[in-house]
């Protein structure tokens, strides 16, 4: 739903194209749409520029395929999905073949009218490890298909810091950066204090068992000594991605 549906609707009546019963029909479902199991908020493009986006786990394949199909009729931008399995990817391109699916990120998208990215206004996505990788994706891309400039680099941990210092250039040049870190999530202190630049700190639940599953990294990016690092919930790149957009675009 944007401005321009609402506009169209009241044309079509304006010009008899269609009746005062179907143009109130139409209007009632823009806000959103009960299916159900689910309420879609389909004005929440309108409130925030980007249509409702789903967390599938959790949900069953139906259930997913229903709510994807009905955002992408009801929106003309991009629509995605987070945290979707290879076998519900494969259920919900079956009535969306258009549909591509990230399995790094675990993000099943339809990628329309994304607008063109400030190729000066980047967004850098860094990894402690490998493990941090999926992570990592899930960020890069819904940054990505927010319509922003990204870059990574990945496995630059601490525990072999002068892999980090290697990409300095990148660090230097992006104006917004997401840290992915797991084990002790030391990471994102140190490009905290490598850069004026906001970061964005995402602990994840990469490491033995004193990580206590990403608690322990979240913990320590909390209590950075590094100003200007804010921090995401365990494992929650897609939350990075939004928040880095929103950085990054304003002016």
């Amino acid at each position: 739903m944007d401005k321009e549906a609402i506009r169209t609707c009241l044309e079509r009546y304006r010009q008899g194209a269609a009746t005062m019963e179907e143009s109130v029909e139409a209007i009632s479902r823009m806000p959103y749409e009960d299916m159900g199991f689910a309420q879609l908020d389909h004005h929440r493009e309108m409130r925030q520029g980007f249509p409702e986006v789903i967390y599938a786990e959790g949900k069953t394949n139906e259930q997913t395929r229903g709510i994807f199909s009905r955002l992408l009729a009801e929106s003309k931008k991009s629509v995605m999905a987070t945290r979707v399995s290879k076998d519900m990817a494969a259920f919900v391109r079956e009535t969306v073949p258009e549909a591509v699916y990230d399995e790094a990120s675990r993000i099943l998208y339809v990628r329309r009218n994304v607008e063109a990215a400030d190729e000066s206004r980047r967004v850098l996505v860094l990894t402690a490890g490998t493990s941090d990788i999926p992570v990592a994706r899930e960020a890069a891309l819904t940054a990505e298909l927010l319509g922003n400039a990204v870059d990574t680099c990945f496995d630059v941990g601490v525990a072999g810091i002068h892999r980090l210092f290697a990409h300095e250039k990148e660090i230097m040049r992006a104006n917004v950066i997401i840290v992915v870190a797991g084990m002790e999530g030391a990471l994102a202190s140190v490009v905290g204090g490598m850069t004026a630049r906001p970061v964005i700190a995402v602990p994840t639940s990469v490491g033995y068992g004193a990580s206590f599953r990403g608690l322990s990294a979240l913990l320590a990016m909390l209590n950075s000594c590094a100003a200007g690092v804010a921090v995401m919930n365990i494992d929650n790149g897609y939350g990075a991605g939004v928040l880095a957009s929103k950085i990054n675009k304003e002016r």
